[in-house]
């Protein structure tokens, strides 16, 4: 008995060992949460939200405006809608999309806009998919995709910069940025080259953000 006692004891000492380690693993991260945890309740907090907001069954708002000033706060409205349905750390500050919006647009008065709510100048190469083709370039194989609703476009957008490759680095410099509470828009334009095959994209839109106030 006593030799199997011995022959136990160097398991019985192991198991000891690990179970002190997660014991104090525990204790650990309980009261003071490494950023694994914390990432993992902010996440599991986010998507709470997101799913009570879908089940408030809320509806589009209008997007109606005649001016500058009126499309800019329809789309600050528009925004704000799809903000409430989407977790936080994949919000895009309003001000950038309200910048890329009215620039691509001329402020809710190019003809994608008025004829195919689409405010972004995106394009689709599916010959299925509604689309209006560019008036000098009729025969092109690509077209400007046409949308039910200039909100539904803005959806689109924040739905590509996402999920799209091209913006993997947005993505995370926006979580950077997003941890540290802090918006800097400079910085992340940079990084929304592939938006736009103009070198000096980002400066116009960062400058149009600082001239016209944009929130």
């Amino acid at each position: 008995m006593k030799n199997k006692f011995k022959k136990f004891l160097p398991t019985l000492f192991r198991y000891t060992i690990v179970i002190t380690i997660i014991g104090v693993a525990y204790i650990y991260g309980t009261w003071r949460p490494n950023d694994i945890v914390k990432n993992k309740i902010i996440h599991t907090v986010e998507a709470d939200v997101v799913e009570t907001a879908h089940s408030f069954g809320l509806h589009e708002p209008s997007f109606e405006y005649n001016n500058d000033e009126s499309f800019i706060s329809s789309l600050k409205t528009c925004i704000d809608y799809i903000n409430f349905k989407t977790a936080p750390r994949q919000r895009i500050p309003s001000a950038i999309i309200i910048s890329m919006a009215g620039i691509e647009s001329a402020w809710g008065t190019s003809r994608f806009a008025t004829e195919g709510n689409n405010l972004f100048g995106i394009r689709t190469w599916d010959p299925d998919a509604p689309q209006l083709k560019p008036l000098e370039v009729p025969n092109a194989r690509f077209g400007v995709k046409v949308y039910k609703t200039k909100c539904s476009s803005v959806q689109d957008m924040i739905d590509t910069i996402n999920n799209h490759s091209a913006y993997k680095d947005f993505r995370k410099e926006r979580e950077k940025q997003y941890d540290n509470g802090d918006w800097d828009y400079r910085r992340l334009l940079e990084k929304l080259d592939a938006w736009s095959t103009n070198p000096k994209y980002a400066g116009i839109v960062f400058d149009t953000i600082i001239t016209r106030q944009l929130p």
